[in-house]
């Protein structure tokens, strides 16, 4: 969970349409495993309901990372040169990144979004805050390839990928991204990444099926998300919610199940469900740290250092590109 593209559309209300959602969408129900990008749990319903998961007391990675970027701050900083720019990838609520702010000497903050309002929101915000910090919101989708600002040119670079968020990526994805964030980054630049750890399968399923039922509406509000804004006539009452471990792939799986044999319409487009046929809307690996060094390792970037908290649950790594 904790993907941070936070992709918002108009609906057909106000006769716009996010193409490329849609393209997505139906493209992701006319697989053969039903599927959905997790990046579109972030409308502005699923990001408050995502921070409202982050509260849980069955969701530990949130609290946990804080607590690494808080006790291990100057082991980090130590990692880290001075007068850099500060690279975000998928910039979220900027709790994390004010952290590392804190704690180390940055000369500028590039956050990057793909909702250019939502940046420049927050960029306002750490301006006022921390006024000798430049800040350059860049709007892309930092799945794929960006230019940086001319400002930050000649800066050193620091990557920082907060969250987990690297866990949502296949480890094929998940290698495809560090490589692209070694050549946004360039030579000699630094990567700090949060990453959650394996462990106990119990901790793991508690975390995605809260008592709450929190984690539901929010796996749900996707289909919502389709209805609203691609004008689709989804029965949410129809699906439910499931989180499961896969033991052998090391990853919690969310999917959306079909109570009940039906045909949903998306624009012009139909998908039909067998009951008890799924949409995969979204993996989240767990790593060793052994695993997730040698994932960095053959994906252009030497392990520096790891931290994580005294329970094991989480981790922090810093990732040095490889010449």
């Amino acid at each position: 969970m904790n993907v941070h593209v936070n992709a918002r559309a108009k609906g057909p209300a106000s006769g716009q349409v996010d193409h490329s959602f849609a393209q997505d969408v139906i493209a992701g129900l006319s697989q053969r495993p039903k599927k959905l990008s997790p990046k579109y749990f972030y409308d502005e319903t699923g990001s408050k309901l995502f921070e409202q998961i982050t509260l849980l007391p069955e969701y530990y990675p949130t609290r946990t990372e804080l607590r690494i970027l808080r006790d291990r701050g100057e082991d980090i900083a130590a990692a880290i040169p001075p007068d850099a720019a500060l690279v975000e990838f998928g910039a979220g609520a900027t709790t994390k990144v004010r952290l590392l702010l804190q704690e180390c000497s940055f000369k500028a903050y590039v956050p990057v979004d793909i909702s250019g309002d939502f940046l420049n929101g927050q960029a306002s915000a750490l301006r006022t805050d921390f006024p000798d910090l430049a800040v350059y919101p860049v709007t892309a989708d930092f799945t794929k390839p960006f230019a940086l600002p001319e400002e930050v040119k000649d800066m050193p670079k620091v990557g920082f990928f907060p969250g987990s968020t690297i866990g949502n990526f296949d480890p094929h994805e998940a290698s495809a991204f560090l490589r692209s964030a070694r050549a946004i980054l360039g030579d000699g630049a630094t990567m700090i990444v949060g990453v959650d750890l394996e462990k106990d399968e119990r901790v793991l399923y508690d975390a995605y099926n809260d008592a709450a039922g929190v984690t539901g509406r929010f796996n749900l509000n996707v289909l919502a998300r389709i209805n609203r804004e691609l004008g689709g006539d989804v029965d949410l009452s129809g699906f439910e919610h499931s989180a499961i471990y896969n033991r052998d792939r090391h990853r919690i799986e969310m999917h959306l199940i079909s109570r009940k044999p039906q045909t949903v319409r998306v624009m012009d487009h139909t998908a039909t469900f067998r009951m008890g046929e799924t949409i995969h809307t979204e993996s989240s690996y767990k790593y060793s740290i052994e695993r997730f060094a040698a994932l960095a390792r053959n994906s252009g970037w030497a392990p520096r250092a790891s931290w994580t908290d005294p329970d094991g649950m989480f981790s922090v790594h810093a990732l040095v590109a490889n010449a």
